[in-house]
């Protein structure tokens, strides 16, 4: 600041004024100001002046430690780009000499100037020149209001520390995110590895049960054999060593029985006044009873293999969700928010479902997850829920879940704007964008 500064030093015979305009802040002037005695006050306050006016030069407002190197004192000062050569006095002298406004970084005289807030505790960032000294606080150190009215709090301190706890909610939010996909990782792969296992075990029940049929068959065969080949000798009053002699015979007969088979009949028809059922004999209840078993344990593994890729299907599908640039919404799977309304209780589990339920109990789905439907600028701002149960006589229930930055996951409310149609707001840490400097900066007052 250039300030009109009056000196006095008392003297033993006089008083001495100086007067000069200079730059320094309150202490030096306080220092400045105080009384000395004789001709060593004249000595004190040139070296005080000095000293102010050569800290002064080398405390260039408004640019960052990366451009200081642009602003090392010397007789001339370039400006930044290289279109003109200036005395150093006229940087930040409040006239803009450049064309870029590189010499006036710590005041409001080049439109296209910026400056520097270092907002110790904080992010650094840009302002426009053209507010330093407007009366409004721009940097949250207010550094850029050093020649105004307005006094300026320094804010940076509380603004640190609540974008830190905010960094540390989403890097815990992202870290929870990560352990659940790794967890559905290595669920998927523990899937993979039993419908293998599971695999290999019902090509094994098929042919447990081929080799039933096959037995069963056999059982079947032999006793009508033995028991035709049995018939015939009683009824010619042969012994059974007479059997390998009728053995063409029983072949001719075996051939009938297997017709009357293949036709429908039961072999007992086939024969009459057969020497009892086929399926009363012991080798060929062993033989069903094998047979069944193994049909009952082919059905059950089939079952199970079905089952599990259904589970493999379904985590594959959430698997494939897109869960935000850095899968910052996966933390929120397997998770359920509820709230009420209009006597209805409300249940939203993200990339899942959304369900109504009235004080009867009784439960309405408003929808199965679908896709995100959010704008352009941020698509990941509104999730569709569809196909839901019909409305009497209207269209399918769908939903639109809005979300919102927020320090907690909650559902903050439920609207019905049109018939059958859902509209409700999600809160959560997940839909905090991350805050990236600005070199432009609001120019809201702090």
């Amino acid at each position: 600041m250039r300030l009109s500064v009056s000196l006095q030093c008392l003297g033993k015979k006089k008083t001495t004024n100086i007067n000069c305009f200079i730059s320094f802040t309150n202490e030096q002037l306080h220092q400045a100001s105080k009384y000395c005695i004789d001709m060593h006050c004249h000595i004190a306050i040139a070296v005080i002046i000095w000293a102010a006016v050569f800290v002064e030069a080398r405390k260039i407002r408004g640019i960052s430690l990366s451009y200081k190197r642009f602003y090392k004192e010397r007789k001339s000062f370039v400006c930044i780009d290289g279109s003109k050569l200036i005395p150093f006095e006229q940087v930040n002298d409040d006239y803009c000499d450049c064309a870029d406004g590189s010499d006036e970084p710590g005041t409001a005289a080049c439109p296209n100037g910026r400056f520097y807030c270092t907002n110790l505790g904080f992010r650094p960032g840009y302002i426009p020149s053209s507010r330093v000294n407007d009366g409004i606080c721009d940097c949250c150190d207010g550094s850029e209001e050093y020649n105004s009215p307005t006094l300026c709090q320094n804010t940076c301190r509380n603004l640190g520390q609540r974008e830190r706890a905010e960094l540390e909610e989403r890097m815990r939010m992202l870290s929870e995110g990560a352990d659940v996909w790794r967890e559905k990782q290595a669920e998927l792969a523990n899937l993979w590895g039993v419908a293998s296992s599971m695999m290999v075990l019902l090509e094994q029940s098929r042919e447990r049960k081929a080799e039933a049929d096959r037995a069963l068959t056999a059982a079947r065969a032999g006793f009508r054999g033995q028991s035709r080949t049995q018939m015939r000798l009683e009824g010619l009053g042969q012994s059974p060593q007479d059997t390998e002699r009728l053995g063409h015979k029983g072949e001719g007969d075996q051939a009938r029985m297997d017709s009357a088979a293949h036709r429908g009949d039961s072999p007992n028809e086939a024969e009459e006044g057969g020497g009892g059922a086929v399926e009363d004999d012991p080798k060929v209840k062993a033989a069903v009873e094998a047979a069944d078993a193994a049909v009952a344990d082919l059905k059950k593994t089939e079952l199970a293999y079905q089952q599990l890729q259904i589970e493999i299907r379904e985590l594959e599908d959430r698997l494939a969700i897109d869960y935000g640039r850095q899968r910052e919404f996966l933390f929120l799977l397997g998770r359920c928010f509820q709230t009420t309304a209009n006597e209805y209780s409300y249940t939203l589990c993200p990339f899942n479902q959304v369900t109504q339920k009235s004080q009867a109990g009784t439960e309405v789905l408003l929808g199965k997850w679908d896709a995100w439907v959010g704008t352009p600028e941020n698509p990941y701002a509104v999730m569709k829920y569809d196909r839901g149960e019909p409305c009497w006589q209207g269209p399918t229930r769908s939903t639109q879940v809005k979300l919102s930055c927020g320090p907690v996951s909650t559902l903050l409310w439920v609207q019905e704007p049109t018939n059958c149609h859902y509209v409700m707001e999600l809160q959560s840490p997940a839909a905090c964008q991350p805050t990236l400097p600005n070199r432009a900066g609001p120019h809201s007052e702090l």
